[in-house]
């Protein structure tokens, strides 16, 4: 349809004050910008965030070699684009460009294609059956990689199963405001502080923050009148030296881990656990989905980095059922897009999700409504997070 005629590429700032890339395409008839995110607990098996050189030196990569190549190439062949960033790579983990620079130019021709045809960026990856949109899931308090001084689980997350999205984001935000009331409650005098996500952080224990905030929870459903669930992050492999989990008061084993896990699914009526153990511990992944994976969502993001070759051998050992999905960790929206088509065949639930350190670019919100995606994480509050929920709220009302 319309080629492309320019390709701009730029430094800007994200959530953590850290520099990352932003791309703005340009076409004959379309315009398109995307920003990339970055991750602080990232797994191993992720593409590479940036060029060897940094975040400057994949933006003079991006400027003195991806976009010549792109000038010309007409805006629609999404496919054959992001085949091209892989071929001008050449390294199989986007090493030489930086994976970041990859998904944020993936995301900006996609968006440019988009406006081409007058189409929100939802419309033009999903089609005309565009009809069930992500169910959020909202950090409302936490530690590991993303707060100093919380609790060993990374993210104690409320899930508000509402019958709208926009309900279902208010109830969110209702949790985050109680959990921080129930904390002072807790800890008179004490300050409060705030994770990379907008999360609370508190020196709280890990069973009582469960408590405390399916406590919350609670108070959400019996507000809003639907159901509102806990949801966890462990981020298992931050906390693995190898040979066993180490936790503040000890350290367990892969099967101590998935005792204590299924322990707390059964007492807090827990509605997923993401990355409950490390990344390449596939045999306690394999234990945990047997014991509770018929009554919880366990959700691979170490263990499958939106990778379809790690997610295939997931499905053949019946390691996980869900996974979830970042764009940046796998490069493109190709092979985004193959990941979730392939989770969707073997009937894995799928989770689109932002990273610690976020901009406010919103095209997971369109990504989780092209695709029919389970949930959305996204954190409960904090400007870079709203404007992936404001956006759904705004798709809701479009649909």
């Amino acid at each position: 349809m319309g080629a492309i005629q320019e390709v701009f590429f730029r430094r800007i700032l994200d959530s953590r004050g850290n520099a990352t890339v932003e791309v703005d395409v340009v076409a004959e008839d379309g315009f398109g910008r995307a920003a990339a995110p970055s991750g602080a607990s990232t797994g191993a098996h992720e593409v590479a965030a940036w060029a060897p050189g940094g975040v400057e030196e994949s933006v003079r990569v991006g400027r003195e070699q991806v976009a010549q190549e792109l000038v010309g190439v007409d805006v629609l062949l999404q496919r054959e684009i992001d085949d091209l960033l892989a071929d001008l790579d050449g390294t199989g983990n986007f090493a030489k460009i930086g994976g970041n620079l990859a998904v944020a130019t993936s995301l900006a021709v996609a968006r440019c294609a988009a406006h081409s045809l007058d189409l929100p960026l939802y419309a033009y990856l999903g089609g005309a059956f565009v009809s069930r949109l992500p169910r959020p899931f909202g950090n409302v308090l936490g530690g590991g990689a993303h707060a100093v001084g919380g609790t060993d689980i990374q993210e104690y997350m409320a899930v508000a199963l509402g019958p709208t999205v926009e309900e279902s984001v208010f109830a969110n935000a209702f949790v985050h405001k109680e959990v921080k009331r129930l904390l002072k409650e807790k800890y008179p005098g004490q300050s409060l502080g705030k994770g990379d996500e907008g999360a609370w952080t508190a020196p709280i224990g890990n069973v009582d923050a469960a408590e405390l905030v399916a406590h919350a929870c609670g108070l959400a459903q019996d507000k809003f009148g639907f159901e509102v669930r806990l949801a966890l992050d462990v981020a298992a492999t931050e906390l693995w030296d190898g040979k066993a989990y180490g936790y503040k008061d000890g350290k367990k084993t892969s099967a101590d881990q998935v005792e204590f896990l299924a322990d707390l699914a059964k007492r807090y009526h827990i509605l997923s656990i993401e990355d409950g153990l490390a990344e390449d511990d596939w045999d306690g992944w394999v234990a945990l989905t047997k014991r509770i994976g018929s009554s919880t969502l366990l959700v691979g993001d170490d263990l499958f980095t939106t990778s379809p070759e790690r997610l295939q051998k997931g499905i053949g050992l019946g390691a996980a059922n869900a996974i979830l999905v970042k764009p940046n960790q796998i490069g493109t929206l190709s092979r985004t897009v193959e990941t979730i088509q392939l989770a969707h065949d073997n009937g894995y639930k799928t989770v689109i999700s932002h990273r610690s350190g976020e901009t406010t670019d919103d095209a997971i919100a369109h990504i989780g409504a092209a695709f029919g995606c389970f949930g959305i994480k996204t954190g409960a509050v904090g400007g870079e997070r709203i404007a992936k929920l404001n956006e759904l709220i705004r798709i809701e009302e479009e649909l």
